[in-house]
C-alpha cells in the first residue's frame, strides 16, 4: 500500500509517539504493582493473578482487533485502544486508591482490580495489532524489520522514561505514576486524531482475513513468541519481590530500584534496536537464535546473585537479548504472510506476548513462593528449549 512520502513520515512519527506513550504506561505499572499490591494486603500469587487475567484477555481479543483493523481501518482501532487504555487506567488506579484508604478489604480489592484490569485490557489490546499492521502497510517487505524495530525502539524509549519519571513520582505516592501515564496516553490519542492519516483500504478485501495459530506459515513463530514472553513475564513480575526481599526495601524504595532496573533493561534494548538491527541483514529467526544465549546468561545471574549490582547487570543483558528477539519475532510473522493478511497476522502475533504474560506471572509468583531463585532457573530452561525450537524451524524465504 503506497502513500505520499510526507504522509508516511507523519504516520510513522505518530505511531512511534503512541508506542512510546504505551511503553511508558506499561513499564510504570510493572515498577509499582508489586509494592502496591503488598501495601493493600495482597500476596504474590494474587498480584500475579491481576496481570495474568488481563494478559489472558489481551490474548483472546488481540486477533479480533487485528481483523477489525482490516475492516474499520488501522487508525480507528488504534484510537479505540489509546482512549480505552486511558479510561481503564483511571478506574484501575481508583480501586487501588480506595483500598489504600481502607474502604476495601483485600479480597474485595482483588476482585475489583481484576475486573477493572480485564475491562481495560479488552480495549488496550487494540493498540498493538493496529499499530503494527499500520506500520506494515506503509513499509516494504525489505524494510519491515526496520519498521517493526522502530516501533520496538519507540516503546523502549517510553520504557526508559517510565521508570525514571515514575520513580520520581512514586515519592509523591505509589499511584501518581499511574495517573501521569493516563495523561500521556490521552495526549497520544489526541495527537493521533489530528495527525494520523487514514489509510485507504484495498477494494478487493471484502471481509477480514482469518489466521489460525496453527497455520504452518506462522506456527513456529507462535511457539517462539509464547515461550519468549512467558520467560520475560516471569522476570518482570518477580524482580520487584526479589529486590524487596533480598535488599530489605520498603514499597517506595522497591518502586524506585525496580524502575531503575527496568530503565537500564529498556535502554539496552533501545541501543540494540537503534544501532545494531538497522545494520544487520539477517532473517528474523537468526535474531531469535542470537538472543537466546544472552538471555539465558541473564536468568542464571538472577538466580545465583544477591547484590543490587549483579541484578542490574542481568537486567541489562536481558534487555540486549529482548532488543534482538522482539523485532525478529514481529517481522518474522509479518513477512510470512501476504499483504492482505497483515491485520490478521498482527493480531495473532500480538496475542503471543499476552499469552506468555498470562502464564508467566502466575507461574513465576508461585515458583517464587517456593524459592526465590526458582523462577529464573525455570525461565532458563524455557529459553534453552526455545533456542532449539529456533534451530529446528527455518525462515520463509
Amino acid at each position: 500500500m503506497s502513500q505520499p512520502h510526507a504522509d508516511n513520515a507523519l504516520a510513522k512519527r505518530t505511531l512511534l509517539l503512541a508506542a512510546a506513550a504505551m511503553g511508558f504506561a506499561q513499564t510504570v505499572l510493572f515498577a509499582i504493582l508489586a509494592p502496591l499490591g503488598r501495601e493493600v494486603g495482597l500476596v504474590e500469587v494474587q498480584i500475579g493473578a491481576i496481570i495474568s487475567c488481563s494478559s489472558l484477555t489481551i490474548f483472546l481479543v488481540s486477533p479480533l482487533w487485528g481483523r477489525a483493523s482490516d475492516i474499520w481501518g488501522r487508525r480507528k482501532v488504534l484510537l479505540i485502544g489509546l482512549f480505552g487504555y486511558s479510561a481503564g487506567t483511571v478506574l484501575f488506579a481508583g480501586v487501588f486508591q480506595a483500598a489504600l484508604l481502607g474502604y476495601l478489604i483485600p479480597l474485595t480489592a482483588l476482585g475489583l482490580l481484576i475486573v477493572t484490569r480485564v475491562a481495560n485490557a479488552t480495549v488496550m489490546a487494540a493498540v498493538a495489532p493496529s499499530a503494527n499492521a499500520y506500520m506494515a502497510d506503509i513499509t516494504t517487505v525489505k524494510d519491515r524489520i526496520k519498521g517493526m524495530g522502530a516501533i520496538g525502539a519507540a516503546t523502549n524509549i517510553g520504557s526508559i522514561l517510565g521508570p525514571a519519571i515514575g520513580g520520581l513520582l512514586a515519592s509523591i505516592s505509589l499511584l501518581t505514576p499511574l495517573y501521569f501515564s493516563v495523561l500521556l496516553t490521552l495526549a497520544a490519542a489526541i495527537l493521533a486524531v489530528y495527525a494520523l492519516p487514514v489509510l485507504p483500504r484495498p477494494a478487493q478485501v471484502r471481509k477480514p482475513q482469518k489466521l489460525k495459530y496453527t497455520d504452518p506459515r506462522i506456527f513456529p513463530l507462535v511457539v517462539a513468541g509464547v515461550l519468549l514472553f512467558m520467560g520475560f513475564a516471569i522476570v518482570q513480575q518477580t524482580i520487584a519481590f526479589r529486590f524487596q526481599d533480598i535488599l530489605s526495601l520498603d514499597g517506595t524504595q522497591t518502586a524506585k530500584i525496580v524502575g531503575i532496573s527496568l530503565m537500564l533493561s529498556a535502554a539496552a534494548a533501545l541501543i540494540v534496536q537503534l544501532l545494531v538491527i538497522p545494520r544487520l541483514s539477517v532473517r528474523p529467526f537468526v535474531l531469535l537464535r542470537i538472543s537466546m544465549p544472552m538471555m539465558m546468561v541473564a536468568f542464571a545471574i538472577m538466580a545465583i546473585s544477591e547484590t543490587q549490582g549483579m541484578y542490574m547487570l542481568a537486567m541489562c543483558i536481558l534487555g540486549l537479548g529482548m532488543g534482538l528477539a522482539g523485532p525478529g519475532f514481529m517481522a518474522g510473522a509479518s513477512v510470512a504472510v501476504s499483504s492482505d493478511e497483515q491485520g490478521a497476522v498482527a493480531g495473532v502475533a500480538g496475542a503471543c506476548p499476552p499469552l506468555g504474560f498470562t502464564v508467566g506471572p502466575l507461574l513465576g509468583t508461585y515458583l517464587y513462593s517456593i524459592d526465590g531463585a526458582l523462577p529464573y532457573w525455570f525461565a532458563f530452561v524455557c529459553y534453552f528449549i526455545l533456542f532449539f525450537v529456533t534451530l529446528k524451524f527455518k525462515d520463509k524465504k
